[in-house]
């Protein structure tokens, strides 16, 4: 009998699992595809207070967003980084003194240690402006963070499993039999076998499907809690030199940003958009793609279409209904719905929420569903690492140069790869190499057996796609053939 079946593997139902799994709750966790499929890895990758939300006055959720940022960044600086941020002040937008204002609150509402507060810039002197226009002459530069998101969710899935927990990838939940006092769930593997689980409470992490899990179980038929929002990203060419990011402001009254990705290319989100399950899979659009080129263009010298597009991608935000009549305001702070049904067994499903907010998120769940499980142990991830991330913030060279010395044979940029990827979980990944052949074959873009195997060990993958997209974006560096090699190679079990 487990405590907890936690039905969704993107970040909110891992976070769970995770916190769950530390408080010594037997927890089981099912996601029909892979770990961060759909949502959770087409985030716009940062880890952020949420700036734009003061002018809805979310002061709650943006205090809260403030706080976590330094919080995840001590746990995982390997794959969250500090980020800097430009925002030019532009004719007719937003004037200078109401950013400011609202920059002064982002700094001050919640305590900073790691991350310097705003400054105000010259943009016709810092380096910050050689890429604007020449008309944008001021701005002020703020601290964010950027984050890896499909690797935040792998991290938590590895964590939560081994603090005991069971991840189950690539397995549904196909029906649920309400008992007095617990849940008996079908659970269907991809190749098909079937087998049943008894779990005393159920959460339902299902993110965009949400209500479809809640109806399995009799959840509420009244009117729909749940907004869909689509938010679509454009990857191109490298438009400026610098490792800081922008934020734009729209005609609109929306905010667009830009930061550099994948060493060499700039990556520009979001939109957002009311979707359906009718629209068929999350895919931009070419109005989408046609607005966020113009949104960096109004900024911009160097100008962009569509054709200079390297990658999209679109992911649903799965929104507690506020009935907004614009989509870009909705609420992005979570809601719970805890169904207790006449005093049977319990079941928590999980509206809206944000990438930076996850822990606090598991947090509050656990303690939502404490009086309901009477077995657990206190809060514990606010000072805890995730996997390969117990090392100090902006120490990033230091472990690099050890991972060096100890392996002299691996090329530099392997090198850099794995530390950025894996922190100080980069050391197993070549335990036991001596020399290059060790590792394996290599793949193409530095990917070796040796990762790929540790992939598929210890971080879920079972899937070429699952490496090249979520758990690395090598995808963007490899050949059809090289990926096709991989998906080949008899490494994987599907």
């Amino acid at each position: 009998m487990y405590d907890l079946l936690v039905i969704g593997g993107g970040i909110n139902g891992v976070g769970i699992a995770r916190d769950a799994a530390g408080r010594g709750l037997k927890t089981i966790l099912c996601e029909k595809d892979d770990l961060a499929s759909h949502t959770s890895s087409a985030s716009s990758k940062m880890i952020h207070g949420g700036l734009r939300y003061l002018e809805q006055y979310e002061f709650g959720l943006v205090r809260k967003a403030l706080a976590e940022r330094e919080t995840l960044l001590r746990a995982a600086p390997h794959i969250i980084r500090p980020l800097r941020l430009v925002l030019p002040v532009e004719k007719g937008m937003r004037p200078a003194w109401m950013l400011r204002i609202g920059l002064f609150l982002y700094d001050n509402l919640s305590r900073r240690k790691q991350l310097p507060g705003t400054k105000t810039l010259d943009l016709r002197r810092d380096k910050a402006g050689k890429a604007l226009k020449a008309h944008l002459t001021k701005g002020f530069e703020f601290s964010d963070c950027w984050a890896d998101d499909a690797r935040l969710v792998a991290l938590n899935a590895v964590d939560a499993k081994e603090r005991g927990a069971d991840i189950l990838t690539r397995t549904k939940c196909i029906a649920l039999d309400r008992k007095s006092d617990h849940w008996t769930a079908t659970l269907e593997e991809c190749g098909g076998k079937i087998s049943e689980i008894s779990a005393r409470i159920i959460v339902n992490a299902g993110g965009p499907w949400v209500e479809k899990i809640s109806a399995q179980f009799g959840g509420d038929k009244a009117a729909s809690k749940l907004r869909l929002v689509k938010g679509s990203h454009i990857l191109t060419h490298k438009l400026y030199d610098g490792d800081h990011a922008y934020l734009f402001q729209s005609p609109d009254g929306r905010v667009i940003f830009a930061w550099p990705y994948q060493d060499n290319k700039t990556l520009i989100g979001t939109t957002e958009a009311d979707w359906s399950f009718d629209d068929g899979d999350p895919a931009i659009s070419d109005a989408e793609a046609q607005y966020l080129c113009n949104a960096a263009n109004d900024y911009f010298e160097q100008q962009i279409t569509p054709d200079d597009i390297i990658w999209s991608y679109a992911g649903v935000r799965p929104l507690y209904d506020d009935k907004s009549a614009d989509a870009s305001v909705v609420t992005r702070d979570y809601v719970f719905d805890l169904d207790l049904a006449g005093g049977q067994a319990s079941a928590l499903s999980i509206f809206g929420g944000k990438l930076t907010t996850y822990r606090k998120l598991a947090e509050h769940a656990l303690e939502k569903l404490s009086p309901y499980l009477g077995n657990a142990s206190a809060a514990w991830t606010g000072a805890a690492h995730l996997p390969g991330g117990d090392y100090a913030i902006g120490s990033d060279e230091t472990l690099l140069a050890k991972l060096k010395a100890q392996y002299n044979f691996i090329p530099d940029a392997t090198a850099r790869h794995l530390v950025r990827l894996y922190g100080t979980r980069a050391f197993a990944i070549l335990d036991g190499a001596n020399s290059p052949d060790d590792l394996g074959r290599h793949f193409g873009a530095g990917l070796y057996e040796a990762e790929v195997k540790y992939l598929i060990e210890t971080e879920f993958a079972r899937h070429s796609d699952d490496i090249l997209w979520r758990r690395t974006k090598l995808g963007l560096l490899m050949s059809d053939a090289e990926k096709s090699a991989l998906q080949n190679s008899g490494l994987f079990d599907i």
